[in-house]
């Protein structure tokens, strides 16, 4: 018995602002009977996505009664000891909402390096460092740091400015979504689920075809999601072999679903 009715895999980008239209922003969308196929972005001015229009759109999408798992390219929440050395609760509800007051990247007119470089906001009261990992990062073995910058494969741009994003969507969904595994490792019937998700575990897995690889991995996150889910092995993800400690931790830090 599957979970969902509908999949959808969403390869981000934190390249220049949220209302900006970018070619790395793609979104794939399958259900039980068909195959991922790309969704474009509403008729507007704009080719492609922005950040602002995949939340609006995601949105619009949670609201119906079909119920969907929604895989995102980039980090939900940092590592521990981002915690530890801000004297932040292990609180991964309150957590999105300091960081967007120190980082508000979800502004119109706002990029991420223009925090980087103390232009806006207040990323300094908020540093970090490259060799902080998630576990889940550890677990994984090649994903990056969320604070990894400026290097090739890096999520750290895609985390800092999607993490007000999610904001943004737990605020207009409510209870029509469930924040997996920060709001529970199970979640209840009839709700949508958002899991964070690294397509390099599944891309090689899929032909390419004439997808370039911003497509293809956002086409092999629906792929895979849909797949897991209609076979049966997504429980097993949803619920991976960790210690009670480790589950503890990583309702705070985030998990990746794929990572065992």
């Amino acid at each position: 018995m599957s979970f969902f009715y509908r999949y959808i895999g969403i390869d981000y980008s934190g390249a220049q602002t949220p209302t900006a239209s970018l070619k790395a922003l793609q979104v794939y969308r399958a259900d039980r009977v068909s195959l991922p196929v790309e969704v474009q972005p509403p008729p507007s001015s704009r080719k492609y996505w922005t950040r602002r229009g995949i939340a609006e759109w995601l949105v619009e999408e949670l609201q119906g009664d079909q119920d969907t798992i929604v895989g995102i390219d980039h980090g939900f929440s940092f590592p521990i000891r981002y915690f530890e050395v801000h004297r932040l609760l292990p609180d991964w509800p309150s957590f999105p909402d300091d960081f967007q007051r120190h980082w508000p990247t979800d502004d119109d007119h706002v990029y991420v390096d223009f925090i980087r470089d103390g232009l806006r906001g207040n990323g300094a009261d908020r540093m970090d460092n490259a060799r902080w990992r998630r576990l889940t990062e550890e677990r994984a073995g090649s994903a990056k740091s969320v604070f990894h910058f400026d290097v090739q494969g890096s999520v750290a741009k895609s985390t800092h400015s999607g993490i007000p994003w999610l904001i943004y969507l737990r605020q207009k969904l409510t209870d029509k979504v469930h924040f997996w595994p920060f709001d529970g490792w199970e979640f209840p019937p009839g709700r949508s689920v958002i899991v964070e998700v690294y397509p390099s575990l599944w891309s090689r897995g899929f032909a390419r075809e004439e997808r370039n690889q911003d497509q293809h991995d956002a086409y092999s996150v629906a792929r895979w999601l849909r797949q897991a889910d209609l076979d049966g092995s997504i429980s097993a993800f949803l619920s991976p072999s960790l210690t009670p400690a480790e589950r503890t931790l990583s309702q705070v830090e985030g998990w990746i679903l794929g990572v065992m």
